[in-house]
């Protein structure tokens, strides 16, 4: 099985691109204008305007900076993320101060640069976000400038208000925060998933390709070959019979002979034999993608043949199926990953009816526990332990979970579905079914000319 190589999430870094910073830093920066107009000029309430716009022509001037600097596709590293939102935070406390602290109802934007940093930070630079976020928080309910409100009628708020306005926004920030590091940690892992299930795919395909490069070059060696073959008998015309060179041109005829003949080898196999190359008795790719694990030492039982359905009739003509590299690869997955749970045997039982064909892949070791059998097929959801090389890379066949997820999204490409169980008591083991569609999974029935029947009947 190829092996393929992905960064763990775990140490995952900043994924804040400085493009999307300035952005909302510049929605922000609209946002505290339109707030501090509004308040000043349209309801008539006195507050300190000029220290107001000075704080959000700082946030102005810095993006400007910062546009200037930078290239606005680069992404930020953590560090430097880190600086940029905790300012943000700090402008937010800033003009919270000075319009009333926690009376104010624009506290609730505390959990915005939170939200951030949950988003696309590592844990414990939006714990540290965080916790600066509540001590700021904190501070304003004692600190603070008067809120703006009409001078003949003094606004008075209880304090057990403020500590109750406090108590949301530490529980919006670990409920909104968790919520968006979740999401964003499910998101990164599944594009991640894909990737790998791509680059496997790729891989199985470049290796289903050689056969038509193989005669490609045939066609082309063709020309060079035969120009090659013509010199040779010209200089077997010239040269002496008896000489030195007459054995080194002879050589050089027989040897051109068997290259050309060669060549004929691949072309006739193309013209001829890849239409049924390309196409096998679901007997035989089974067993073709058995045959490399049985050197394992783990005996494999391959059973195939009709099932009866809910009429009482089987189909007795074999399904002819294509040689597709990802299905090979996927069952291959699924076969070796029962190789390495199963104590003594693996089986495998092929069926087919009218409708589809049915593959269970079934080992007898210790079989798979409930939570895993819930979340199976997911990335990163595994039953091995992570194993990582030095350098910080895990491996997909290592223990990443990844194997069951790029065989499941390989076979649902192909219209197939997955289902996990476990054996009935006292059998142990886990059994994983492939219900594939048999207008999905063969060619039609025409096809199928030539093959001998098989009638089978599967327990």
């Amino acid at each position: 099985m190829s092996t393929v190589s992905i960064r763990s999430h775990e140490t995952s870094e900043s994924r804040l691109r400085l493009q999307t910073l300035i952005r909302l830093r510049w929605i922000a920066i609209a946002g505290q204008l339109i707030a501090v107009v509004s308040v000043y000029f349209l309801f008539g309430f006195n507050l300190p305007l000029g220290l107001c716009f000075g704080l959000i022509a700082l946030s102005a001037w810095l993006n400007i900076f910062i546009r200037i600097r930078y290239r606005s596709g680069d992404e930020l590293g953590p560090h430097y993320s880190a600086i940029m939102l905790h300012y943000d935070l700090l402008q937010l406390v800033g003009l919270l101060y000075l319009t009333g602290g926690l009376q104010n109802p624009f506290s609730l934007l505390l959990l915005a640069p939170v939200t951030v940093s949950a988003s696309t930070q590592p844990a414990w630079q939006t714990l540290l976000l965080g916790s600066v976020a509540m001590v700021c928080a904190t501070g304003l309910i004692f600190f603070n400038w008067p809120l703006p409100w009409h001078a003949e009628s003094a606004l008075i708020i209880p304090q057990l208000y403020l500590f109750g306005v406090w108590s949301a926004l530490a529980s919006g920030m670990i409920f909104i925060g968790l919520y968006a590091w979740r999401i964003a940690k499910e998101t990164r892992q599944m594009s991640d998933a894909l990737a790998a299930a791509e680059l496997v795919l790729a891989h199985e395909q470049k290796l289903s390709a050689l056969d038509g490069l193989a005669a490609a070059a045939a066609h082309k060696l063709g020309t060079p070959l035969a120009t090659i073959s013509v010199i040779a008998k010209e200089l077997e015309r010239e040269v002496p019979k008896n000489g030195d060179i007459a054995e080194d041109v002879d050589l050089l005829i027989g040897e051109t002979q068997k290259c050309r003949d060669i060549l004929r080898t691949l072309i006739d196999h193309d013209s001829e034999d890849d239409a049924m190359f390309a196409r096998v008795p679901l007997s035989d790719l089974l067993e073709e993608i058995v045959q490399p694990y049985r050197a394992l030492g783990t005996p494999i039982q391959v059973k195939v043949g009709s099932a009866t359905d809910e009429y009482g009739s089987g189909n007795n003509l074999e399904p002819i199926l294509e040689r597709n590299p990802g299905v090979i690869y996927a069952l291959g997955n699924l076969i070796e990953n029962a190789i390495d749970f199963a104590k003594s045997t693996v089986e495998i039982f092929a069926t087919w009816s009218h409708s589809e064909v049915e593959i269970r892949i079934c080992d007898d070791g210790a079989g798979l526990q409930p939570a895993i059998l819930e979340n199976l097929g997911q990335p990163f959801v595994t039953t091995r332990k992570l194993t990582s090389d030095p350098s910080g890379s895990t491996f997909a066949n290592m223990g990443m979970g990844l194997g069951f997820f790029i065989a499941k999204t390989l076979l649902g490409r192909v219209g197939a579905k997955i289902s996990l169980a476990n054996r009935t008591p006292p059998e142990t083991g886990a059994i994983v079914t492939i219900h594939w569609p048999l207008d999905r999974a063969s060619y039609h029935n025409e096809t199928s000319a030539g093959l001998p029947e098989q009638n089978v009947h599967v327990e």
